[in-house]
Parts: C-alpha cells; sequence; structure tokens
C-alpha cells in the first residue's frame, strides 16, 4: 500500500478546520481581485455546470477539453455566452496542462480517468477541481493525495455539501452534543433508474478518440451502454451509484462522523450489507438496491439505496442523511442540494431546523477560486475528498464480494483477507499507465 500512515498524516494535517485555514505558500498566490485562469477537461455534463458556475464567479475559462468533437462543438457556445469570449478547444489534456496562463483545471471526465489526469496536473503545476468521487480505488486515494502535497496543490474534491450553509450549521448541532449519545448515522437515495437495455456493439462515433476514451480501461468492443453518462452503470469506469450520488450523502454522514471521533477515527472497522440488481434486467453491473452497514465500535452508519422508487421515501425524504441520538436526531433532506433540516426530540417534540439556505452549487467553485488565490485549503480538501471515497469504496468491496470486509483504518487494508486486498489497486491498460510524480 502506497503512501504514508494516516494516522501520521491526519496528526500532520489537524482537524478539518484545520484543514481549512492552512496556508499554503505559494509564490504564485494571486492577489484578491486578480482573475483567476482555468482550463475544463471533460465537459458534457457535470463539468459543463462547474465551468459555468465558476465563470460567474469571476473566472476566466481558458481552454476546454474534451475527447468528443461533437461535445466541444455543443458546449462551447456556452461558454462564449457566459463569458462573452470563446474559450480555445483541445482534444489532449496535456496541451492544457502545458499552458502556463492556465491557474487551475476542472476535471470531470469518467471516473477512471480522474486519478491519471490529477496527478499530471498536479505535477504540472496546476490547482484541481476534480469531480467527485475522486478515486477508483483506495490507493488511487492515495496517489493523488500525496501529489497535491509534494507540489503544493489546491486540490477541491467535488463534493458541493461541504461549501453549503445549511449543512454546515447541521454538522454544528451534531457537534453540540444536544442530540445526546449518537448511536447511528444513515444515509440514503431514493430514485428511478430507466433501462438501458441491451444494444449490441456498433462502431464508435466518428466523432472521438474511443481508444483515447477508454485509456487505462480494459479493451473492449465499443457499445452506446458503456459512453455517455451510462458508462457509470459498469465497473471499468465508475464506482456504482455509491460512487455517483451516495457519495454526496455519505460525505456528510462522514463529516459528522469527524465531528464525533475525529478526522483521524472516522473510518470504519467492519463493513457488511446485501446489494443486487433486483429491478431491471439490463446491460448494468452495479447494484439498483443495495444496504450497507459500516461498524465503528460505537455507532453504526447505514447507507440505503433504492434505484426503483421515489415512492414513500426514506424519513420523507428522497435522498438525505440522518444522525440518530439518545436524546433527539437531526434529519437532513438533500434534495435541491440546500440540506434543509430538523430536530425532533425523543418525547415527539420538534426543535431547531434550518430551511431555504442557498444552495452550495456555486459556493464550492467560489471556495475554489478563492483558495487558487490564498492559497488555503478548500472546503472538501483532497483527504475530505479522498475519506469521502473511500468509505463507498468500502460499501463496493464488501457488495462485490458478497460478505462483511475487515477494515484496518491505520494501514488502509483488509488485512490478510486477499480477495478484498485485490480491490485496493486495478491494473491499467498500456500505453495509459498513472504518470509518475
Amino acid at each position: 500500500m502506497q503512501g504514508e500512515n494516516r494516522r501520521s498524516f491526519v496528526k500532520q494535517i489537524g482537524t478539518a478546520s484545520a484543514l481549512a485555514g492552512f496556508i499554503n505558500w505559494n509564490p504564485r498566490a494571486k492577489g484578491a481581485n486578480e482573475r483567476v485562469v482555468l482550463g475544463l477537461i471533460g465537459g458534457r455534463n457535470q463539468g459543463r455546470g462547474d465551468a459555468l458556475r465558476a465563470i460567474r464567479e469571476g473566472a476566466e475559462l481558458k481552454t476546454f477539453c474534451d475527447l468528443d468533437q461533437a461535445i466541444l462543438d455543443k458546449v462551447n457556445p456556452d461558454f462564449e455566452k457566459a463569458q462573452n469570449k470563446a474559450p480555445g478547444t483541445t482534444k489532449e489534456f496535456r496541451r492544457l496542462l502545458d499552458d502556463k496562463e492556465i491557474d487551475g483545471v476542472i476535471i470531470a471526465t469518467p471516473d477512471h480517468w480522474h486519478t491519471s489526469i490529477a496527478l499530471a496536473a498536479c505535477q504540472a503545476g496546476k490547482d484541481v477541481y476534480v469531480e467527485k468521487p475522486l478515486s477508483q480505488t483506495i490507493q488511487e486515494g492515495h496517489l493523488i493525495r500525496e501529489a497535491a502535497r509534494k507540489y503544493n496543490r489546491v486540490v477541491q474534491v467535488g463534493t458541493q455539501n461541504r461549501s453549503g450553509p445549511n449543512f454546515q450549521s447541521a454538522i454544528e448541532f451534531v457537534k453540540s452534543g444536544k442530540l445526546g449519545k449518537i448511536c447511528e448515522v444513515t444515509a440514503w437515495e431514493c430514485q428511478v433508474r430507466q433501462s438501458i437495455g441491451r444494444p449490441p456493439d456498433s462502431d464508435p462515433p466518428s466523432t472521438v478518440d474511443y481508444d483515447q476514451w477508454l485509456g487505462p480501461a480494459p479493451k473492449r468492443p465499443f457499445n452506446t451502454n458503456r459512453f455517455h453518462y451510462t458508462w457509470r452503470f459498469f465497473w471499468d469506469y465508475g464506482n456504482s451509484e455509491l460512487g455517483n450520488q451516495g457519495v454526496h450523502m455519505l460525505d456528510v454522514a462522514l463529516w459528522g462522523i469527524q465531528a464525533l471521533r475525529g478526522v483521524e477515527n472516522c473510518l470504519p472497522t467492519r463493513v457488511s450489507g446485501n446489494a443486487g440488481i433486483y429491478w431491471l434486467d439490463d446491460a448494468k453491473e452495479v447494484p439498483d438496491t443495495q444496504i450497507v452497514t459500516y461498524g465503528y465500535g460505537d455507532l453504526v452508519l447505514v447507507w440505503e439505496l433504492r434505484s426503483f422508487a421515489k415512492h414513500h421515501p426514506i424519513d420523507g425524504s428522497e435522498e438525505g442523511i440522518g444522525f440518530h441520538g439518545s436524546e433527539a436526531s437531526l434529519m437532513i433532506h438533500g434534495e435541491g442540494h440546500a440540506g434543509n433540516w430538523k430536530v425532533y426530540y425523543k418525547d415527539g417534540s420538534t426543535g431547531p431546523s434550518s430551511e431555504g439556505s442557498e444552495s452550495p452549487r456555486g459556493l464550492h467553485e467560489r471556495n475554489f477560486i478563492e483558495c487558487i488565490k490564498s492559497r488555503q485549503r478548500p472546503n472538501a480538501d483532497v483527504e475530505i475528498g479522498r475519506l469521502a471515497t473511500t468509505i463507498c469504496h468500502l460499501g463496493n468491496v464488501a457488495s462485490r464480494l458478497g460478505r462483511e470486509v475487515v477494515f484496518d483504518p491505520k494501514t488502509e487494508t483488509f488485512g490478510n483477507d486477499k480477495a478484498a486486498n485485490a480491490y485496493l489497486s486495478k491494473e491499467y491498460r498500456k500505453p495509459y499507465t498513472l504518470p509518475k510524480v
């Protein structure tokens, strides 16, 4: 396992609040009124939104990179309209990284490309906004963190709830102790996934270099299901629903656990559950129904996924997080990304609540831009995002093995469990191996 011992590392960086306030000296730090210049790598969906929000927060998008010419042609006019200037376009992300005028990059590719590009970006001296989940394996998360620290880079992970005022106030209430002894934390997602069918393999679109799109993933014939958006339903490229929507809920759950136990004690020791494809008989590989329990010894974290129904959602919310204590429960509703929350006391009465706050979307990009200037660590610093991604990896490992796994948070391995340890890393198709940093 690469990377320093996690406990010693966390002692160096301190608590989450210390992460946010730590100053990285850098001769390229910008003045408060200087414009941050960004590049975008991957712009079909989330990347488009990230870049538009960054432009609204005052950044300039200089270069837009995407492997699909159809996406470049479709999306670039949106950027031109937003900033009254069309970004340059390229299909080669290394050209973007070589541009000395670009301060930071937004990485919004499919998950299987995150690590290679993030490592190369740090090495090139770029600050990084990388979409969730950070990585495809636990080992990759360590590598990105180490590169960020080695090259003194600001790395913001796209778990936007960390920048949401309502989520922040909810965690402050959790920290207050007014819920009593918290014994259970819950997180859930209720949604409806439509069938993707089983279309036959075909020729790739003429607008994309498909081999480059596959990159480090195994060589396979082109299939529309394994391309735009629906790639996330296949293990070669994604991290299941846990790493897609689940990471947002689980990150907030982990945030509360960090508030209670400290960052150095926020990972579980036992992970178990059940998962399967119980809803649609199509080409998807990842579960549509899942329950995972994470054991901490003195509390349990429970994740529940329904991809077949939104009716009668859990606790009245299609997605959310609950902190359940001996005196009260605090329930956060995730819809709309505002993080509205309310406290319910054990006598049946209701307590403090917070509603109608600003969505963290836009605030997260603002935080990234401000940290590029100040050299502070951002709200979802690479280590914070790495830990949330690790929770997702642990749930996926237990689900794929179909049994409980025992995890050592100090070494971040599964002890002598060879089958589980095999998921700590992965193979990379040549010549798309990871850059050495």
